[in-house]
């Protein structure tokens, strides 16, 4: 494990989002689009979460998004952000706040 100073920590910026809508995309078993609002603007993001979550069930959901990565094409599909999620074995599961905060709080 590669030790980083604080400051490189600082540097990423986690913050809630809603997810506003969320899709399969095709071609792909593991990738879904989503749609999230950080509050005062909305982002797509692709994330390779679908054999661990059906569209249905993350409209709506808060999850924690990094926000500040540079954006990246996915399966032609412009990525401006990365959903957190942890994985042990075979289980994955999302970052999420344990209370109701605002979409676009940043996580401290």
């Amino acid at each position: 494990m590669e030790l980083i100073d604080i400051e490189d920590f600082l540097k990423v910026e986690l913050r809630v989002a809603r997810v506003v809508s969320a899709e399969r995309i095709e071609g792909s078993e593991k990738l879904l689009k989503l749609r999230v609002s950080l509050g005062n603007e909305e982002r797509t993001l692709v994330a390779g979460i679908a054999k661990h979550y059906s569209p249905e069930e993350l409209e709506g959901k808060k999850v924690l998004v990094v926000t500040n990565l540079k954006p990246k094409k996915i399966f032609g599909i412009e990525s401006q952000g990365m959903v957190l999620a942890v994985q042990d074995g075979d289980l994955l599961s999302l970052v999420v706040p344990e209370r109701d905060v605002s979409e676009g709080s940043r996580a401290t």
